[in-house]
């Protein structure tokens, strides 16, 4: 008893030890590009702040253990618009902060990595997906929360398979990053035994895409485009550039189920998300930002969350002390996805559950039941060890 009594008056001793010193400065650098994206949809365009409300949150949840510990987090934003140099950006933020989570293609990425190599900068990519960047071109100081575009196809092809529809159309569009999600939804079909049927390509040609295509000329026009396909389950669309994949549900010429970039959608992070606690999150990003909470905002949450995480069972704002526990075989992080989520020591790529929606609600979580692995579940969804050529530089 009285051990007990000593120890606890030890800790309250110390926390208020803590609480009376001046805090730690930890300092958080984003940095993003100014330019969003358009989507066909005009209820699913991103909002300006499109993560780094994520990341204003977390920081915010960071300073309320961290004001326990004697540790203050302070966010700097810096979005780039074009023909501004990122490079430049970067070293600005990394002169006062020794981490940045960082919303950029993933060429702009690289350029940044490799010129804050030396200085020791911890950074966070939190909207390439991009296999190359955990494969090849992968950098030793760039952990990534964004999931891959073959975490994404695995793990809607593992439902696709648990369903039965192993019979797939694909149609696939035709700028650069719609090819890479084709490639990663055929390696998808490959491992888990679905077959591809047949492959058809809707070109782009241009044009306004609202006022050009009311809804009488698509729905004139997709059931002519999909007409004519050998036996098919489920028509799976690669469109990341958001030409036509919006357009396909309930206008296919036989009636089908469609999947990828629109109808079943995999995604890191939703709206509809409401298990595993996720209520008070998107709650309180709701009360914040009169929003809802995105998967782009989810994974830089999840980021500064981490860089928390790490500070708080170090008690420390070392970078390279921070760096180390990240990426060691004790840290775990909690994103209200049903697993503490860990990281492959192989590639620094975040292993999380991946979310299939609908648009309304999450349809299924995979990884799936039945798809095995000898270390971890996760590790079904994109490159496993073996599989990997990244060699951390």
């Amino acid at each position: 008893m009285i051990r007990w009594l000593a120890g606890l008056i030890g800790f309250a001793l110390a926390v208020t030890s803590a609480l009376a010193a001046e805090p730690a400065l930890i300092g958080v650098g984003y940095l993003g590009v100014a330019a969003t994206r358009s989507t066909l949809s005009l209820v699913e365009q991103p909002a300006e702040n499109d993560g780094i409300a994520g990341a204003r949150l977390a920081i915010e949840d960071n300073n309320t253990t961290g004001k326990f510990l004697g540790q203050r987090f302070v966010l700097e934003e810096r979005r780039i618009r074009e023909g501004e140099d990122v490079v430049r950006a970067a070293i600005a933020l990394a002169e006062k902060n020794g981490f940045i989570i960082a919303d950029l293609p993933a060429d702009a990425l690289l350029k940044v990595s490799d010129a804050l190599r030396e200085r020791g900068t911890l950074l966070f990519n939190t909207g390439a997906i991009d296999e190359r960047l955990r494969e090849a071109d992968c950098r030793a100081n760039v952990i990534h929360t964004a999931p891959t575009r073959a975490m994404l196809a695995d793990a809607l092809g593992q439902y696709l398979v648990w369903k039965k529809w192993s019979r797939w159309l694909l149609v696939v569009g035709s700028h650069d990053e719609d090819k890479l999600f084709a490639d990663a939804l055929r390696r998808t079909a490959t491992r888990f035994g679905a077959k591809i049927v047949q492959e058809r390509t809707f070109e782009d040609k241009g044009g306004a895409r609202r006022t050009d295509s009311g809804v009488t000329l698509i729905q004139r026009q997709m059931p002519v485009f999909t007409q004519q396909a050998p036996a098919y389950d489920v028509l799976v669309a690669a469109d990341e550039s958001e030409v036509f994949g919006a357009y396909l549900p309930y206008r296919t010429w036989d009636p089908r189920p469609v999947a990828g970039s629109a109808g079943l959608v995999p995604r890191s992070w939703d709206a509809s998300q409401d298990q595993w606690g996720a209520i008070q999150m998107q709650n309180r990003f709701m009360k914040l930002n009169s929003r809802r909470m995105s998967a782009v905002d989810m994974q830089a949450w999840t980021a500064a969350r981490m860089i928390g995480e790490a500070t708080s069972r170090t008690n420390s704002g070392d970078v390279k002390k921070v760096t180390d526990f990240i990426k060691g075989p004790d840290f775990s992080v909690a994103a209200f996805k049903g697993t503490r989520l860990t990281l492959r020591d192989w590639n620094l790529q975040l292993r999380q559950p991946i979310l299939l929606v609908d648009g309304r609600m999450v349809v299924s979580v995979s990884p799936q039941e039945g798809f095995l692995h000898q270390v971890s579940e996760l590790d079904t969804l994109g490159y496993d060890r073996p599989e990997s050529k990244c060699k951390l530089k």
